[in-house]
């Protein structure tokens, strides 16, 4: 019997995931490498990520969307980022 492969597809580019290859977030299918920040791009482990509406974020970015926003349910680009200098 030969090997088939396997179903899975990456939420983040849609290719076929091998289990080698393979994490889970949220019940989420992702490859190791497709498992990043939406804001900064860094990589995330499963210690360093947030997650909203299936947006993933580092906690740092996470937690400044919050800060910038007042609440969880906007977005980067709905943020103004204003710099004060004294």
């Amino acid at each position: 019997m030969a090997f088939t492969g396997t179903l899975d597809k990456c939420k983040a580019c849609d290719k076929t995931v091998y289990f080698v290859d393979l994490l889970t977030a949220d019940g989420i299918i992702y490859h190791k490498s497709c498992f990043k920040c939406t804001h900064c791009k860094g990589t995330l482990v499963m210690s360093n990520y947030s997650s909203m509406d299936g947006v993933l974020y580092c906690k740092t970015h996470h937690e400044q969307l919050f800060k910038e926003s007042g609440n969880f349910s906007k977005n980067f680009q709905n943020c103004e980022i204003s710099l004060v200098t004294f």
